[in-house]
């Protein structure tokens, strides 16, 4: 089967809303945690999270930038995305990915304390779908 491209994937993607987001801790271990990715945009191999700046997450990511996000989508989809996490509290960054479903975790939206974002580069994309498998370097 032919290489899917970026946007192949991505169209495959639409609609998947979490995700498993792996970070490297501060004792060398792997944690790993559900997160919302808002599925609703086309993916372009950069991910974007909305959390806490004082989460156990942003802690990890200022020490260990390496994360890893797993999604599993519709039609056997699996995709492992490898990346490079940064961390901003600047609004009008946040603001184009913010969706009004955030409001239930973070209720005065942008303007919550302590609110950041979280936004993933891929370096590099492996999926399996139904016997199809392949790698993307965005």
């Amino acid at each position: 089967m032919a290489q899917k491209t970026l946007k192949a994937l991505a169209q495959d993607m639409r609609g998947i809303d979490l995700c498993m987001f792996a970070t490297h801790t501060s004792h060398g271990h792997i944690a790993q945690r559900p997160m919302s990715n808002n599925g609703e945009v086309e993916y372009d191999g950069n991910s974007y999270f909305f959390t806490w700046k004082d989460s156990r997450t942003v802690q990890d990511i200022e020490k260990d930038a390496k994360v890893s996000l797993g999604f599993q989508g519709k039609g056997g989809l699996f995709v492992a995305v490898e990346g490079r996490a940064t961390v901003t509290e600047h609004r009008p960054t946040m603001q184009p990915h913010w969706t009004p479903d955030l409001g239930q975790w973070f209720e005065q939206g942008l303007d919550t304390p302590g609110l950041c974002m979280i936004r993933v580069e891929a370096l590099r994309i492996a999926y399996w779908q139904n016997g199809d498998e392949g790698e993307i370097k965005p």
